[in-house]
C-alpha cells in the first residue's frame, strides 16, 4: 500500500511539473507567435502604403485604430465604436460612441484607456465593459485603421476573412479616403498550388488597384483570357509610363479570372467587394454622427 501511494505521489508531482513546463512554454511561444504575426501585418500595411524596408514613413504619419463592438442590453442591440478622442495633436484618451442599428446616435462614454492598453484586447474589452456597467454586454467584432499625415486622412487599412475554395482566405486591404482600392495582400489561404494559390500573384492582385467605390459595388469575375499587354503591365514587365496607360485603359474592366480557378478568383472579388461596401457605409455613418454631436477625433 505504501509503495502504491509513493508511486501515485511521484506521478502526481511529475504531472504537475510537466503541466507547469508545458503551460509556461505555451505562454512564451504564444506571445512570440502573436509578436511575429503583428510584425508581419505591420510590414504588409506599410508596404501597401508605399513604404519599403529602405524607406521610413514620414514623420507626420500616424495610425489611428477604430474598434467596433456589438452592444446588447438583453432586449436590443446597438453598435459601439471605441475611438481615440481629441483633435489632431491632442491626447484626449478614448471615447465609446454607440449608434442604433439604423445609424442614429445613442450615447457617448469616455473611456480611461491608454493607447498601449487599447492595443491589448483583454485590457480594451475590460475597460469598455467597466464603463458600460453590468446592464450592457459589449462584444468586440473588428477594427479598422485610419492613416493620417499631419492630421489629413490618407488611407484606411482593414483585415478581412472570407470563404475560399477550401478554407478561409485572409487579407489586408488598403483603401484611400474615397474608398478606392490602393491594394491588398493575401495573408493566409489554402488554395491549390498553381491554381487558386495564384491569388497571391501581382497579375491578379493588381487588377483591383484604383477601382473606385461605385465600380467595386458592381465588380465581378469574367472567364476570359487575360490580355498579354495587361498581364505585362500588372506584373511590372514594361516601362512605368506605358504600364500606367494600359492600366488606365483596363481600369473599368471586371476581374479576369485565374485560369482554372474561377472559384478562388470569385471568392477574393466577392470578399473585397463586401469588405469595401461595408466599411464605406459604416465609416460614413459614423462620421455623420461625430459631426452632428461635435465629437472630436484626430482624423
Amino acid at each position: 500500500m505504501k509503495m502504491i501511494l509513493t508511486i501515485i505521489f511521484r506521478l502526481t508531482v511529475s504531472c504537475i511539473i510537466a503541466g507547469t513546463i508545458m503551460g509556461a512554454t505555451f505562454v512564451f511561444t504564444n506571445k512570440a507567435k502573436k509578436a511575429n504575426e503583428h510584425a508581419r501585418e505591420e510590414k504588409v500595411m506599410y508596404a501597401l502604403l508605399g513604404y519599403g524596408e529602405d524607406q521610413e514613413p514620414d514623420e507626420g504619419m500616424a495610425l489611428h485604430e477604430i474598434f467596433r463592438y456589438i452592444v446588447s442590453d438583453g432586449v436590443s442591440q446597438s453598435i459601439g465604436y471605441l475611438l481615440p478622442a481629441g483633435h489632431h495633436g491632442e491626447d484626449g484618451g478614448f471615447v465609446f460612441v454607440q449608434l442604433s442599428l439604423e445609424g442614429d446616435f445613442v450615447s457617448k462614454t469616455d473611456i480611461p484607456l491608454s493607447e498601449e492598453k487599447a492595443r491589448e484586447q483583454d485590457d480594451r474589452d475590460n475597460a469598455v465593459q467597466t464603463a458600460l456597467g453590468s446592464s450592457q454586454i459589449a462584444r468586440f467584432v473588428d477594427q479598422v485603421m485610419v492613416v493620417t499625415e499631419d492630421g489629413s486622412r490618407q488611407a484606411y487599412l482593414l483585415s478581412g476573412k472570407f470563404p475560399g475554395y477550401k478554407t478561409n482566405i485572409s487579407i489586408i486591404l488598403a483603401l484611400d479616403p474615397a474608398y478606392s482600392i490602393i491594394g491588398f495582400e493575401v495573408m493566409e489561404h489554402e488554395e491549390d498550388p498553381g491554381l487558386g494559390a495564384e491569388i497571391e500573384q501581382d497579375y491578379f492582385k493588381n487588377q483591383f488597384k484604383r477601382k473606385p467605390l461605385e465600380r467595386i459595388k458592381q465588380l465581378k469575375v469574367v472567364k476570359e483570357p487575360l490580355p498579354d499587354e495587361y498581364y505585362n503591365a500588372l506584373e511590372g514587365k514594361m516601362e512605368l509610363a506605358a504600364a500606367e496607360q494600359i492600366m488606365l485603359q483596363y481600369s473599368d474592366n471586371d476581374i479576369y479570372a485565374i485560369t482554372g480557378s474561377t472559384i478562388s478568383s470569385d471568392a477574393v472579388t466577392s470578399g473585397i467587394r463586401g469588405m469595401t461596401k461595408k466599411i464605406a457605409y459604416r465609416l460614413d455613418t459614423l462620421e455623420k454622427v461625430l459631426e452632428a454631436q461635435q465629437i472630436g477625433v484626430p482624423f
